[in-house]
């Protein structure tokens, strides 16, 4: 009986072999640790579905918990691809399209199911914008990968606020709620209207950091400070975590000015050179 599966070729290189006698080919195998970062942004996936379930049911400290664990396997998978030198354009497609279910379908699900419906009609066009610009900037990012001409420098900066940060920022209405702001009518308009500038900080072309050019080496003279300073951190964030992550994301949108003021230095001296 034939396989009703058909090979899994994470490149989309394997060759046609066709033997003139018509017998069957063995086609290479796959190693696991090729296959192990694909589960990965599987479970990713899995995750932000979910957390649009716990939306529906109301449930919403497990649906934001939700999308922060698709948003840590979103940040490993790719580290993990590269460590096993098993990067792949399968898992490079896969990683996009989980990107959109879980920072553009799944946090304009709860933003609507838990704020955005007193808005009504308003309130779900805000959501479709936000995740219809999540795809979007997507897109873009991914054609923008495809430029061999730009510039080293760049690489320092993302082009618009990312999907997993524009996420944790557009549930800054959600974290306030839950720490204790009172979600009234108004409340949820401002909600809807901080949705929309969420969704257009990701397709505009406000210059961001990119956090790739943090150095990986530290210092063995603060090591064990750094360490107990990502302890601290953790704590504070399993401890309270709505302020923490409130924080997290009013400090992100106060960086954009200061990546904007590099990003214009960067590219004076740029121009400059040209």
């Amino acid at each position: 009986m034939e396989n009703p599966f058909p090979p899994f070729d994470p490149d989309g290189d394997e060759p046609e072999v066709t033997p003139a006698d018509d017998t069957p080919v063995r086609l290479r195998d796959i190693p696991l640790r090729t296959i192990f970062p694909n589960l990965l942004t599987l479970l990713a996936i899995c995750s932000g579905l979910t957390a649009i379930r716990f939306a529906i049911e109301g449930r919403i400290e497990l649906a934001v918990a939700a999308i922060i664990f698709a948003g840590f396997l979103d940040g490993i998978d790719g580290r993990v691809a590269r460590f096993l030198k098993s990067t792949s354009r399968f898992g490079a497609e896969m990683d996009s399209l989980a990107d959109f279910v879980n920072f553009g379908v799944a946090p304009a699900m709860l933003l609507y199911f838990t704020l955005l419906h007193e808005a009504r009609s308003i309130g779900w066009i805000a959501a479709l914008i936000y995740a219809s610009c999540a795809c979007l900037r997507l897109a873009r990012f991914n054609v923008m990968l495809d430029n061999p001409n730009a510039p080293e420098w760049l690489a320092r900066f993302f082009t618009g606020v990312p999907a997993p940060a524009g996420a944790i920022v557009a549930l800054l209405p959600v974290y306030l709620m839950l720490i204790g702001v009172e979600a009234t009518q108004g409340y949820a308009w401002l909600a809807t209207g901080f949705t929309l500038v969420s969704g257009f900080f990701m397709v505009s072309n406000i210059p961001t950091f990119s956090g790739k050019n943090i150095t990986t080496k530290v210092r063995r003279d603060i090591v064990l400070p750094v360490m107990i300073f990502a302890v601290f951190m953790a704590a504070l964030l399993f401890s309270y975590p709505w302020i923490m992550l409130t924080a997290f994301a009013l400090l992100y949108l106060a960086s954009i000015p200061f990546s904007m003021r590099n990003w214009g230095r960067y590219n004076a001296k740029y121009s400059e050179s040209n």
